[in-house]
């Protein structure tokens, strides 16, 4: 039974990637059809970033009530029927009144399933998963793109990924009794103003906040780099920046051998270190070592997200875990939220050669605390 529940988790977790990737590759298309302006692009997607963080927040009192299984399966319900009223949506406003749901049901089921496997599962096994989100968020574009190149529309492409939804959400509800069987607790919750008081977890909070706004950042702006500031051509540039992501999820892939091997503190100051000499590779005045520096960087942020979650519950924990994960979820949202369109704004003042020094400074983030 513990078997098979936890094949349908990485199921889930393919789910939670699926949604993550389609408003970029539909928006060129969407904005047209839709009458808004390109660069009103980044509103929906803010609102849908919000209602992660809100979801986020209040994983722990949805799922100390609920349960993760049922969290988890209302949660994919809630996304799916979104994902429908998208595909639905003549009007900019009808997309941004969407974007709401959908924020909310993808905050809470990331949340609600990274305690439940941090609980019950072995290391390797989040690191696999997160593997299995890096899929799900690399299949819809090529959903979406099979839908408009035949002519049936951004909406085609939403409505497919929602019946994908649709169905998990079925299998989520028939397994919801192998959840109870695996030891579901429902414990008095944690206030939230309290889960802030807890030795180490302002610290994890800076860190989490730090990795996502370095990996967010990378991914929307390396290509813009290597083509504006270091001459490198589109299609080369566009490659290489697609590497960056293919790095983190088959080093994620990887990571599940040694993750039970090696101790995760381990892992995690040699993906700091791979992210140090990626970002010095990609400063060198030589295209090719700042390609590298790329992937090289890439590779190194496949063990971090994936193994500080699953130290949640051994360093504050089990009955703190659930609380403590959901805040964590918050300030890894508000750092890919924020924080790359903080860039934009400096490159457009500073120049696009800011960015490797802007990387830097999340990594020097995430390695001043782990000094302390």
């Amino acid at each position: 039974m513990f078997s098979l529940l936890l094949a349908i988790i990485y199921l889930a977790f393919i789910s939670l990637g699926l949604p993550d990737s389609l408003l970029g590759s539909a928006w060129p298309v969407m904005h047209e059809d839709l009458g808004a302006h390109l660069a009103y692009g980044g509103i929906p997607a803010m609102i849908i970033a919000g209602g992660t963080i809100v979801s986020s927040l209040f994983s722990d009192r949805l799922t100390r009530k609920f349960g993760a299984g049922l969290v988890t399966a209302a949660s994919v319900l809630l996304t799916a029927g979104a994902l429908f009223g998208f595909s639905l949506s003549k009007t900019f406003l009808s997309i941004c009144l969407w974007g709401l749901p959908y924020g909310l049901g993808a905050g809470a089921v990331d949340a609600a399933l990274n305690n439940y496997v941090a609980r019950h599962y072995a290391p390797r096994h989040m690191s696999w998963l997160h593997c299995f989100w890096g899929i799900g968020a690399s299949i819809s574009p090529h959903i979406m793109g099979t839908a408009l190149s035949r002519g049936a529309g951004w909406g085609a492409g939403y409505r497919t990924v929602g019946i994908i939804q649709i169905c998990l959400t079925a299998i989520l509800f028939i397994s919801l009794p192998l959840w109870k069987r695996s030891g579901s607790e429902k414990k008095n919750r944690l206030p939230l103003r309290d889960v802030f008081k807890i030795r180490g977890v302002p610290l994890v909070l800076f860190c989490f906040f730090a990795y996502c706004a370095l990996e967010a950042t990378a991914g929307l702006w390396a290509s813009s780099y290597l083509v504006k500031g270091r001459g490198i051509g589109a299609d080369v540039a566009a490659s290489f920046a697609a590497l960056f992501f293919i790095g983190i999820t088959g080093g994620r892939f990887l990571n599940g051998f040694l993750a039970d091997r090696i101790p995760p503190r381990n892992l995690i100051r040699a993906g700091l270190g791979m992210i140090v000499f990626g970002i010095i590779l990609i400063l060198l005045p030589v295209d090719f070592l700042s390609l590298s520096g790329l992937v090289i960087a890439g590779l190194g942020c496949a063990p971090i997200y994936p193994l500080i979650i699953h130290a949640t519950p051994a360093n504050f924990g089990p009955e703190r875990s659930q609380a403590v994960i959901g805040v964590q979820m918050a300030a890894a949202y508000v750092g890919s939220t924020f924080m790359p369109p903080l860039f934009g704004f400096l490159a457009g003042k500073v120049g696009i050669g800011l960015f490797p020094l802007y990387l830097a400074v999340f990594a020097g983030m995430m390695i001043i605390p782990r000094k302390r």
